[in-house]
């Protein structure tokens, strides 16, 4: 099961009601951050979500209205004795970009970790996540997200009996272990089925359409992406700032066959964003507006 929560969904400055941009997944008893906009730490008590589990914040890109709540942050987190490592995860220069903002938190009662992106794809392993890093355009080096929940076959008796496997071994290569016992090896694939469909959620903001997108995004549970701008009549100031509207975001959601769109990240100036919202579902109708504090809870298909 993995917990999702859109904790802000504005662009450039927050608004009564639209706090900006972040998002916030939990599993397994940790939690996850996707940018950390001013006022997320106010989301996240609003949501009654706690501070205490978060051990990876992932950054886009290092625009204000993506990072400019983290400094608070820490410190809510320190003032709370944390000791566990945090893990920081952004394009190359965020550690510069980070202890810049420290400046007004410069002692923590905690480690972080820096992990620098600075290839156009990579993936990391991160408390059961799957984590798949990948570059999008904007006028700044910005990157999405992809977070998969990988799920192994199901556990055969019949097979682990059959190559007279003993019990002890049974739960090593439930997880994944390979076990040598004398001159004789276990490995998985003899106790396991095929890989069972998983989790997968794909986050991005702050860029045109791009194949990476769609690709990145292809069958996923949930697809969050930015509708900076409501109606075609946008698209030539969507092309010129770097950004999408409703319907661009519509058609990525298509090409990448996911299971629903939130759209996210409105220009202030978006101020009813469902009047939009009927020419984004004649493209993808499962297409839905994001909300601060939208969330949903994704389980494993059995």
């Amino acid at each position: 099961m993995l917990d999702v929560c859109l904790l802000g969904c504005g662009g450039m400055m927050p608004l009564p009601r639209r706090w900006l941009t972040a998002l916030m997944t939990r599993y397994n008893g940790s939690s996850l951050l996707i940018d950390c906009g001013e006022g997320t730490q106010v989301a996240i008590k609003e949501k009654g979500w706690s501070f205490k589990p978060i051990d990876t914040i992932c950054f886009t890109h290092f625009h204000g209205d993506h990072i400019s709540g983290l400094p608070g942050l820490l410190l809510t987190m320190g003032n709370a004795d944390r000791t566990e490592p945090l893990t920081l995860i952004g394009p190359k220069g965020l550690e510069r970009v980070v202890n810049a903002l420290r400046v007004i938190a410069p002692e923590l009662p905690f480690p972080i970790q820096y992990v620098e992106l600075s290839k156009p794809e990579e993936v990391l392993e991160q408390n059961g996540y799957k984590i798949t890093a990948f570059r999008v355009n904007h006028n700044v080096v910005c990157y999405g997200y992809t977070l998969e929940i990988l799920r192994k076959g199901k556990f055969s008796v019949e097979n682990a009996q059959k190559y007279q496997i003993p019990q002890k071994f049974w739960n090593p290569l439930q997880k994944g272990e390979t076990i040598t016992d004398k001159d004789q090896i276990y490995t998985p694939d003899m106790v396991l089925g095929p890989d069972r469909k998983g989790i997968k959620i794909t986050y991005t903001t702050d860029t045109r359409p791009t194949e990476s997108i769609s690709r990145n995004a292809a069958g996923s549970d949930l697809f969050i992406c930015e509708g900076m701008y409501g109606g075609k009549e946008k698209e030539a100031k969507a092309r010129e700032y770097k950004h999408m509207t409703f319907t661009e975001a519509a058609t990525l959601a298509e090409q990448a066959k996911a299971g629903e769109l939130w759209l996210t990240h409105y220009s202030p100036s978006l101020a009813w964003p469902d009047e939009f919202l009927p020419e984004a579902r004649a493209i993808f109708p499962k297409t839905f507006l994001g909300k601060d504090g939208k969330s949903v809870e994704l389980n494993f298909e059995e």
